[in-house]
């Protein structure tokens, strides 16, 4: 399978909460979408590793998306190094993104900035010829090299200023839905576990606030921002809106 947008989340409901009306846009385009959760969120105060694991499934079902994987890191204590990323380097070979979607470049969570920076090295290391990888012991072949053209960093907690917008007005309906799949993560009157930052009424409602700030923002009714690590090129100047 050849992907046309990768979205890497460190956990799951992380692409969810950040790109998920950008994603929903694109697969109501004809784009081919995935998402790979790097852990399970094990670590997380409210659920468990297989609500989790059952949760990301329905999201994955509501979005359209082509393919979702977890790569079982260890959550809150994966790290960029050689063997983290030459397994998501496989991942990258095998489904040939051309467009990557991944953490927040900082944030208050530690993981989404170690997930932004293990994703974004193993893309330019999955470009290089000499860094030999099979997906798996079965393959007769080695892969060949990879590059996505970009990777864009959506934002998470932390309100950063984007450098892009993308117009998702239409889309957040399918977002919040996606994002309300986890119902062990977020706002439920009637839950009795205990409250975290993310559980609260306020934090769902602010995934429609800071989004309609941003389309408004654009001249738009929603929109979610990125951060890109190298300047987006256009044709003309009667391209941009």
């Amino acid at each position: 399978m050849k992907l046309d947008i990768l979205a890497f989340g460190a956990h799951p409901d992380d692409v969810e909460l950040s790109c998920a009306a950008t994603l929903a846009k694109e697969i109501s385009l004809g784009k081919k979408v995935g998402i790979i959760d790097l852990t399970r969120g094990e670590l997380g105060t409210r659920g468990t590793a297989e609500t989790r694991d059952k949760e990301s499934e329905r999201a994955a079902k509501i979005l359209g998306v082509d393919i979702r994987l977890n790569m079982r890191f260890a959550d809150g204590f994966f790290v960029n190094d050689k063997s983290h990323q030459i397994e998501v380097i496989k991942m990258i070979r095998k489904l040939r993104p051309e467009i990557v979607l991944c953490n927040t470049v900082d944030d208050r969570h530690i993981d989404h900035a170690k997930g932004s920076n293990l994703i974004s090295d193993a893309c330019f290391l999955s470009g290089l010829l000499k860094i030999d990888t099979k997906f798996d012991d079965e393959d007769a072949e080695w892969q060949d090299p990879w590059r996505p053209k970009q990777v864009y960093h959506y934002i998470q907690w932390k309100n950063l200023e984007p450098d892009i917008v993308v117009d998702v007005s239409g889309f957040m309906d399918k977002k919040m839905e996606a994002v309300m799949a986890y119902k062990s993560q977020f706002y439920d009157e009637n839950s009795k576990e205990p409250a975290t930052p993310i559980s609260s009424k306020n934090f769902t409602d602010s995934i429609k606030y800071r989004a309609r700030d941003l389309g408004r923002l654009i001249g738009t009714e929603y929109g979610e921002g990125y951060n890109v690590e190298r300047y987006p090129a256009v044709d003309s100047l009667f391209d941009l809106k």
